[in-house]
C-alpha cells in the first residue's frame, strides 16, 4: 500500500532494538483519513470471505479493527491484556509475549463474544514474531470459530512472525512488509507491496 508505505519513510522512526515507531500517525497520535484507507484496502483484500467479527487486541490495533470494520459490517471484539470486574462469566485465555514491551501477557475474551459460528479476521497494527495472532488465532480456536485470516498493517519481514503465521496456513495480508530498517539508511520495503 503505496500510502501507507510513503507515510512511514517520512514520519517513520527507526529506533534501536529494530523499534520503528510510528505514533505520530498509527498507534499514539492517530491519522484518521490514513486509518480509512487502511480499512479500505483490509476490505480489499478480503473481499471474497464471509467475515462476521474482527479480532484484535487491546489497545493499539483497537481504531484500526473499528475503522475495518465499519467497511466489514461486522463488531470488533478485542482481546484484553488481564480479566478485569467488568468482564463476567467464562473466558478464552492465552499467553502473548510483547515484541514492543519485552512483557507476557495473559489476554482474555468473554465467550459470549466468539462463537462457534462465527468466522473470525484477526488485524493488528504490527508484525514482529507473530505471538500476538498466534494467541488471537488460539483464542479462536477455543471457541470452534472459524479463522478466515488476519491483517496486518505493517509487517517486519526480517522477523521470523510472517513466516511462522504463514507457515500455520493462516491467510496473513500485510500492508506494509518492512525488509530492513536502520536508523543511518532508512526503511527498505519488500518489493512485492
Amino acid at each position: 500500500m503505496k500510502l501507507l508505505m510513503d507515510r512511514i519513510r517520512t514520519s517513520g522512526q527507526v529506533e534501536k532494538g529494530n523499534i520503528l515507531k510510528v505514533d505520530s500517525f498509527l498507534n499514539h497520535q492517530i491519522d484518521v483519513a490514513l486509518l480509512e484507507e487502511i480499512g479500505k484496502e483490509l476490505k480489499r483484500q478480503f473481499s471474497d470471505r464471509e467475515i462476521t467479527k474482527i479480532l484484535t487486541i487491546e489497545s493499539s490495533g483497537i481504531a484500526i479493527a473499528c475503522i475495518a470494520a465499519r467497511y466489514f459490517h461486522c463488531p470488533v471484539v478485542f482481546a484484553k491484556k488481564s480479566k478485569s470486574l467488568n468482564i463476567a462469566g467464562d473466558v478464552y485465555t492465552a499467553r502473548v509475549e510483547s515484541f514492543t514491551h519485552k512483557t507476557t501477557n495473559d489476554i482474555v475474551v468473554s465467550r459470549k463474544f466468539l462463537l462457534p459460528e462465527d468466522k473470525i479476521l484477526i488485524i493488528d497494527d504490527f508484525l514482529a514474531n507473530g505471538k500476538a495472532i498466534l494467541g488471537l488465532s488460539d483464542l479462536v480456536r477455543q471457541a470452534g470459530a472459524t479463522l478466515v485470516g488476519a491483517g496486518v498493517v505493517i509487517e517486519k519481514g526480517f522477523q521470523d512472525g510472517g513466516k511462522r503465521i504463514r507457515e500455520l496456513g493462516i491467510d496473513l495480508h500485510s500492508l506494509a512488509i518492512v525488509e530492513s530498517m536502520d536508523p543511518d539508511t532508512g526503511i527498505v520495503f519488500r518489493s512485492e507491496n
